[in-house]
């Protein structure tokens, strides 16, 4: 007979280790990524204790702060179980992919973060499809990180450089107050 109580392990033990080696290696608190990623401490710390699971959403944006390379972000997402054949949409994606794949189209899924972020700085990467824009902020450490990331055709940068020079000018010009100046006064003696 054993006596030995018997260990409970969090169900997302290894999700919440791998999490939190991430945040160490970026010599991060828990409250700095907590409110880089706008959630709680508490929060934060029972995922990484592997307590809890995170959100997708949360997920995405831990991986985006951590600036995860693709292999681990796939990694990160099997280990919070994001990846099971019991995903209510999995059948649907997988028949538009294989739809997809007979007409050699690229269907991507995204999920959509609406928040502003904030950047500092930005890195231009070019390839002959196009240029990637990786935007990033200056960290308590002084190591830059990622806040944001986007491609795009060169055709569309030219498209956006126009527009942003557009949204420039009318910043600077019509901001200002509009009519012709007040009459002078003369003066009463």
């Amino acid at each position: 007979m054993n006596d030995s109580k018997p260990s409970h392990t969090p169900p997302f033990k290894t999700l919440g280790t791998h999490l939190k080696y991430l945040r160490e290696q970026l010599k991060e608190s828990l409250d700095e990524v907590s409110g880089a990623v706008e959630i709680d401490t508490a929060d934060l710390q029972r995922i990484e204790q592997g307590f809890e699971r995170p959100s997708e959403d949360i997920l995405l944006l831990l991986m985006q702060h951590y600036n995860t390379q693709d292999q681990e972000a796939v990694q990160l997402w099997e280990l919070a179980g994001y990846d099971g054949d019991s995903s209510p949409h999995r059948q649907k994606i997988e028949e538009t992919i294989q739809h997809a794949a007979g007409k050699q189209q690229l269907v991507m899924l995204m999920a959509l973060d609406m928040r502003t972020m904030y950047s500092d700085g930005v890195d231009i990467n070019i390839n002959p499809a196009g240029l990637t824009l990786n935007f990033t902020q200056l960290a308590a450490n002084n190591q830059r990180l990622s806040v944001g990331r986007i491609g795009m055709s060169y055709e569309q940068a030219q498209q956006v450089l126009k527009t942003l020079e557009q949204a420039l000018l009318k910043s600077k010009y019509m901001n200002r107050p509009h009519g012709l100046p007040a009459p002078e006064q003369p003066d009463a003696e």
